[in-house]
């Protein structure tokens, strides 16, 4: 009786070297798709991506040396070491995520950085202003209220990366108007103008946030698209911060040698 033709069964090395090969397929063709990716995004992403913080994180950290240098009391050099700190997180993060094209890896941690330090930069500009405006009290209560909402959003933002934006705008925008409840000793530690600088600047990064969230308007997506518009509102806020800052500090340090005399 005439046994059938089996098929040949390779052995142990030949299907060891088929898996080799079919692995280093596999990896060349993840490899040629990251590739695909990265073109891709940077044939979308607006030519002006990043620029704008690219120049701001050098001229944050020199105003803020200027700050620091010049105050004269401890409460205004706490407060405007943590404002600068904050302010070149800020801006030197989001220039180095928005202007290199990364590995989806590296993306998403320069992503989850970018995102976090919007909390950060935050509770840092309400530092100088409670240190240096506030009774005592007012200025503990406002600190822990803003820095522990400040370190919850960071690890929202860390371990919640693909949180839908209508979601984490609002909680940007609520830790950011935080100060709605202490406008009157603010107004009687800084002054109106000083006042007015710090409601302005909330409204620019307000009106930033907005734009960002709902991505509208988007007059240039190939040269300078709506995140470009939310980035120089966030300029523009951390400006009338920095003055607004700068009277308290300056003011506070001309309080405090008076009454030292």
């Amino acid at each position: 009786m005439n046994m059938p033709n089996l098929p040949d069964i390779p052995s142990l090395s030949e299907m060891r070297d088929g898996v080799r090969d079919g692995m280093a397929e596999v990896r060349e063709s993840i490899s040629d798709a990251r590739q695909d990716a990265k073109a891709l995004l940077a044939a979308v992403k607006p030519k002006l991506r990043g620029w704008l913080h690219l120049v701001m994180a050098p001229l944050a950290l020199i105003a803020g040396i200027v700050l620091i240098a010049t105050s004269d009391t401890t409460s205004g050099r706490v407060g405007a070491i943590v404002f600068t700190i904050t302010a070149v997180l800020l801006f030197g993060t989001s220039a180095v995520y928005h202007r290199g094209t990364w590995s989806p890896g590296t993306a998403m941690t320069l992503r989850r950085m970018d995102h976090a330090n919007i909390f950060l930069i935050i509770a840092g500009t309400y530092t100088p202003f409670a240190l240096t405006l506030l009774p005592a009290a007012e200025a503990r209560s406002l600190l822990i209220i803003v820095w522990t909402g400040a370190i919850l959003g960071v690890c929202f933002r860390v371990f919640w990366t693909g949180a839908p934006r209508w979601l984490y705008v609002p909680v940007y925008l609520a830790l950011g108007w935080v100060a709605v409840f202490y406008v009157k000793p603010m107004l009687h530690g800084g002054g109106p103008a000083v006042l007015t600088l710090i409601i302005t600047g909330g409204a620019l990064y307000t009106i930033g946030a907005i734009i960002y969230g709902t991505k509208r308007p988007n007059p240039s997506p190939r040269w300078f698209g709506f995140h470009e518009i939310f980035h120089t509102f966030t300029i523009l806020a951390f400006v009338v911060h920095y003055v607004a800052a700068s009277m308290a500090i300056y003011g506070h340090d001309v309080t405090a040698t008076t009454l030292a005399h």
